[in-house]
């Protein structure tokens, strides 16, 4: 039987796994038994499963399949950051990147080929909606950067818009999280969006993961015209949201706050950043916009970024300024697949 008519397994969680399993004849720890072999193991093939039946791993190489990504490209920058081209069987590509840290490896997935939001300063966008990434692809990119590099967190904040596609997203967050499966803690998995609102309170409703929101401005005419999400959720909306999100314990969203040189970076929107998240437990990411071909914008001086930074820090927030990491190595998104494109295909990867 051809792949496209077989159940690819790493779509399935595992009760959906067991269902599966039962509906041909066999039983529910059968399940268990596969789901460790999968992304405890990393197995590529049903023979390697050595503590299920013969019987059984000769049906299921009828009935299913293990997929599996191997990276295109890998790019190591000159401060340990490592990023990952995969090409999909349908020839679109995804990026994933690895960011090193003192005591923990982050490593930033994609959940889309390309994105619908369009926000201007997001080169992502600018390669439109290819199609959503399925459960397998999502938890794929995990499973072939472990095999070059430890993982300790992850980030759902590369190419595409999580929330977009929480019919693939939640079932991977939930194979993440299972103790069989990849047996990550909902404190180390954060998922990013641009502020889906209908979809953030489906998230809260059905897993437990940290919660990063893309904010960015702090006017509606200002994120009218750098986020366009922001026409159909304004930030008055958006914050609502944020306070009915359920967080577990005493943890925080984080604030994603892309600083853009003379745009977004002045006292002023220090100012009405503090009056807007005054009353939402939040820690605030400033990010220096990080530049890249054919961008309107330009990153912020460091006077301004000292001046947001100490503004936010004496009224007692909660900040963090992020190095721009992998700049000599495409790290922003999409960077390395928009380089891909426009090279010839034999040419050599930087690896």
């Amino acid at each position: 039987m051809p792949d496209s008519l077989r159940t690819d397994l790493k779509n399935l969680t595992l009760p959906a796994l067991e269902q599966f399993l039962q509906g041909q004849g066999k039983e529910r720890y059968r399940a268990t038994q596969i789901f460790k072999w999968l992304y405890q193991h990393d197995v590529s093939s049903f023979d390697e499963m050595t503590n299920v039946s013969k019987a059984l791993r000769a049906e299921l190489v009828r009935t299913a399949c293990i997929s599996r990504l191997e990276p295109e490209t890998v790019e190591v920058g000159s401060d340990g950051t490592r990023k990952y081209l995969f090409m999909l069987e349908d020839g679109n590509a995804v990026e994933s990147v690895i960011i090193p840290d003192e005591d923990r490896n982050t490593l930033c997935i994609s959940s889309q080929a390309g994105c619908a939001m369009q926000c201007a300063f997001c080169l992502t966008g600018t390669f439109s909606l290819t199609r959503n990434l399925t459960t397998a692809e999502i938890v794929n990119q995990i499973l072939a950067v472990q095999r070059d590099v430890e993982v300790r967190n992850i980030v759902m904040m590369g190419m595409g818009e999580p929330l977009h596609n929480l019919d693939n997203v939640i079932p991977a967050l939930q194979i993440m999280a299972e103790d069989n499966g990849l047996q990550l803690s909902s404190r180390r998995v954060t998922v990013s969006t641009c502020g889906l609102v209908p979809e953030l309170e489906r998230l809260g409703r059905e897993v437990t993961v940290n919660l990063a929101v893309s904010l960015n401005a702090t006017t509606d005419e200002l994120r009218d015209r750098i986020m366009p999400v922001n026409k159909a959720y304004p930030i008055a909306t958006l914050l609502a949201a944020l306070k009915n999100y359920p967080l577990p314990g005493r943890r925080k969203i984080t604030i994603e706050y892309v600083l853009l040189g003379g745009l977004n970076d002045t006292p002023e929107d220090a100012k009405r950043l503090v009056r807007l998240l005054s009353d939402i437990p939040c820690k605030i990411n400033l990010i220096p916009f990080n530049p890249h071909e054919g961008a309107d914008f330009r990153p912020p001086s460091r006077a301004a970024l000292d001046a947001f930074h100490k503004y936010l820090l004496d009224r007692h927030f909660t900040v963090i300024t992020r190095d721009s990491r992998g700049s000599d190595i495409s790290a922003a998104c999409g960077q390395l697949k928009g380089k891909l494109d426009r090279k010839p295909s034999q040419e050599s990867p930087d690896v």
